[in-house]
C-alpha cells in the first residue's frame, strides 16, 4: 500500500498537478513564490519516485525479528504470487531507471553546457568593441553584429553580451533595463535551475512528464528578471525595452532578454494588485508538498533505524 501511494504521488507531481500549475494565470504575478512552489513539486516527486522503489524493495524481502532480511527477491513469489511479483520488479526497475537517467543527464548537461559556454566566452572576448562605446563594465561585450541580441552567459566569469543592432533600438533607460535584466539571472543563477528543472524533465518517461512544466519555470525566470529590471528603472522603460528585443537571440546555454513570452511580459508589468496572499499561499503549500513526502519517507525508516539500535 506505500508503495502504490508513492507511485500515485510520483505520478501526479511530474504529470496532472504540473499540468494543471502552468495553466494558471496567477504564478506570473507572484513568481518569487511560484518558483518556490515549482521547486517543491520537483524535488517532492523525486523524493517520491525514490520512496516508492524503497518500498517496493522493503517488500520484495521478508524481515526477520532484528529487521534483517530473511529471503531472497526470487524467494517471494510464491508468497506475492507471480503477478504481483513481477509488478513490483518492473515498478523497481523503473525507479532506479529514473535515478540513473537523473543522474546521467545532470552530469551530461552540466558538461556540455560549460564546455559550450566556456568557448563562446573566449569567442566573445576577442570580438569585444565595448572599449568603442566608452564600456567600463568588465562583464559586458558589445558585438559588432546587426542583428538583435541581447543575452548573457552565467559562470565563474559570467557576461551580458549585446549587439550593435540592439544598442542602436534603446535609449538610455531602456538599456539599463535590459543589462539589469540579464544580470539579474546572473546574480540568481537562473541556468542553474532550468538545468536542473531540463535534468528531471529528461529523467522521467514521456507519458507520465508534463511537457508544459519546463516553458512555465522558463517564463517565471524571466518575470522575475524583468521585476529586477523594474526596481532599477520604470515597468514603461522594461516594457519598451522589451517589444524592442522581442526578437533577440541567443546561443545554446545562455539566457536571452526576448523570445515568444514577450507578450506575455510585458502584459504582466501593468500589473499593481497584491499579492501577498497568493504569495503566501503558494509558499504554505509548497511547504506541505515537499515536507509530506520526506516526513512519509523518514519516519519509517528512522522508526525502523531505533529498533535495530535498541535490539
Amino acid at each position: 500500500m506505500t508503495a502504490l501511494l508513492f507511485g500515485i504521488l510520483t505520478v501526479a507531481l511530474v504529470g496532472p498537478i504540473p499540468q494543471t500549475l502552468a495553466r494558471a494565470a496567477w504564478p506570473l504575478y507572484a513568481p518569487r513564490a511560484a518558483m518556490v512552489l515549482w521547486q517543491s513539486i520537483a524535488l517532492a516527486a523525486v523524493l517520491s519516485a525514490f520512496s516508492t522503489g524503497l518500498a517496493i524493495a522493503a517488500n520484495l524481502l521478508a524481515p526477520g525479528p532484528d529487521g534483517a532480511p530473511t529471503t531472497t527477491p526470487l524467494a517471494e513469489i510464491n508468497r506475492l504470487g507471480v503477478v504481483t511479483w513481477t509488478g513490483y520488479v518492473v515498478v523497481l526497475a523503473l525507479t532506479l531507471l529514473i535515478g540513473a537517467r537523473l543522474f546521467v543527464t545532470v552530469v551530461r548537461l552540466g558538461v556540455r553546457t560549460r564546455t559550450r559556454r566556456r568557448a563562446h566566452r573566449c569567442m566573445i572576448d576577442l570580438v569585444d568593441r565595448a572599449d568603442m562605446h566608452g564600456g567600463s563594465h568588465r562583464d559586458i561585450r558589445v558585438l559588432d553584429v546587426a542583428a538583435p541580441l541581447a543575452y548573457c552567459l552565467p559562470g565563474l566569469r559570467s557576461r551580458v553580451v549585446l549587439s550593435e543592432g540592439v544598442l542602436a533600438r534603446l535609449d538610455a533607460e531602456q538599456l539599463t533595463a535590459v543589462i539589469e535584466h540579464e544580470r539579474a539571472h546572473l546574480r540568481a543563477r537562473h541556468d542553474l535551475v532550468l538545468e536542473a528543472f531540463i535534468a528531471l524533465h529528461a529523467a522521467f518517461p514521456r507519458f507520465v512528464r508534463s511537457e508544459s512544466a519546463l516553458g512555465a519555470v522558463r517564463l517565471l525566470v524571466e518575470a522575475l528578471a524583468d521585476d529586477q529590471a523594474v526596481r532599477v528603472t520604470r515597468p514603461s522603460a522594461v516594457g519598451r525595452a522589451l517589444v524592442a528585443c522581442a526578437d533577440a537571440t541567443a546561443p545554446h546555454g545562455a539566457m536571452a532578454v526576448g523570445g515568444p513570452s514577450t507578450l506575455t511580459r510585458v502584459q504582466r508589468l501593468g500589473y499593481r494588485d497584491s499579492t501577498r496572499r497568493i504569495s503566501l499561499t503558494a509558499y504554505l503549500l509548497a511547504a506541505a508538498i515537499l515536507v509530506v513526502p520526506t516526513l512519509a519517507v523518514a519516519i519509517p525508516w528512522l522508526t525502523e533505524l531505533q529498533r535495530l539500535l535498541t535490539h
